[in-house]
This record gives C-alpha cells, sequence and structure tokens, in this order.
C-alpha cells in the first residue's frame, strides 16, 4: 500500500480527477477538474478542466499540468501516478516524453493522497464525499 512517507517531495506526482460529479457550467457545458498533487506533502501543483465529453487532456493541456507543477520548485518528478481507471494516455505520453517513470496503481491505493482534496472540493463545489 502507499503512503505519503515513502516519498520526497517532488519524487511523485498524481493526477486524477478531482471531482466526483461533473461540473455545471453554462458557458462551457459539463467539466471535469484533473489536478496535479504532489504525493509526498498534498499539496495540489496545478489543474486543468476539460469538457466531460472529451474524457481526458489534450496533448498541450497535459503540457500545461506539467509545466504548472514543474513552475514551483523547477523540477519535474522522477514518477507520475495515474490512477487505472482514468483515462489519461495523454498525460502519460508527455510524463514518458519528458522521461517521467509513469506507474498506473489502482485509485483505491491513491485515496490516502487524494481523499482530502476530494472531499474539500466536493464541500465546495458539490458532489459526493467519499
Amino acid at each position: 500500500m502507499l503512503e505519503p512517507t515513502q516519498f520526497d517531495v517532488d519524487e511523485a506526482w498524481i493526477v486524477f480527477r478531482l471531482n466526483d460529479a461533473p461540473i455545471q457550467t453554462e458557458q462551457d457545458g459539463d467539466l471535469n477538474c484533473l489536478a496535479l498533487m504532489d504525493a509526498a506533502s498534498g499539496f495540489i501543483l496545478g489543474s486543468e478542466l476539460v469538457a466531460v465529453r472529451a474524457v481526458e487532456l489534450s496533448t498541450i493541456e497535459a503540457r500545461r499540468l506539467l509545466k504548472a507543477g514543474q513552475s514551483h520548485r523547477q523540477q519535474l518528478p522522477q514518477t507520475l501516478l495515474i490512477p487505472r481507471e482514468q483515462k489519461a494516455d495523454a498525460v502519460a505520453a508527455e510524463a514518458t516524453r519528458q522521461h517521467i517513470v509513469v506507474k498506473r496503481v489502482p485509485e483505491n491505493e491513491l485515496l490516502v493522497f487524494i481523499g482530502e482534496a476530494r472531499q474539500g472540493f466536493a464541500e465546495r463545489f458539490g458532489g459526493r464525499t467519499q
């Protein structure tokens, strides 16, 4: 089982969907919020909104998300953790292009990292809490 104490800051980042229910907007339709989190600190390094119908980030959005993470301490992680259940081929490809090892893990193993962020998001913007 993964634990935050296994990692140093910026050793591993996690890409995950922050919302559990679509964010409804009049102008842009239904959106999902994909977040980038440092595994050791739990700090949200960046986020991107993506249309629900798009399913995943584009290559440009994936690049922008990783660049947002890099801007905090001017470095990239060694590892990017992505839930197996999440469609994230563009993020995985961009991370690999930048020499980051991509590991797909069951989402339930990441809940220790991402659960509090999801709960806070749901409390603020609506949705279910886990």
